[in-house]
C-alpha cells in the first residue's frame, strides 16, 4: 500500500476519535482511549503495509494523526453550534 494512501487512512480512521475524544472529560479513560486506540490501529495498519520506519514517515504519520485528531473536534464544535441554534 502507498505511503500516500495509508496517510489518508490513519487520516480519516482519526476523525471519529477526535470527534469521540472531544465529548469526554480530559484525562479520563474514556478520552485516553480516544487517543491511543488509533495509534495502535496506524501501527499496525503501517506494519502490516511493509512501510519501513524512517523518521519521515514517523512525522509524516504524526502530523496525519493530529490533523484527524482536530478534524474530529472541529466537526463536533460545528454540530454542537447547529444543534443550539434549532
Amino acid at each position: 500500500m502507498p505511503l500516500f494512501l495509508l496517510a489518508i487512512i490513519v487520516f480519516v480512521i482519526n476523525i471519529p476519535f477526535g470527534y469521540w475524544r472531544k465529548t469526554e472529560n480530559k484525562f479520563s479513560v474514556q478520552w485516553f482511549l480516544a487517543i491511543h486506540i488509533p495509534v495502535v490501529i496506524s501501527i499496525l495498519l503501517r506494519y502490516l503495509s511493509d512501510i519501513p520506519f524512517k523518521w519521515e514517515n514517523l512525522i509524516l504519520f504524526i502530523f496525519v494523526f493530529v490533523a484527524g485528531q482536530f478534524t474530529g473536534k472541529l466537526v463536533y464544535s460545528y454540530y454542537k453550534r447547529k444543534k443550539c441554534k434549532s
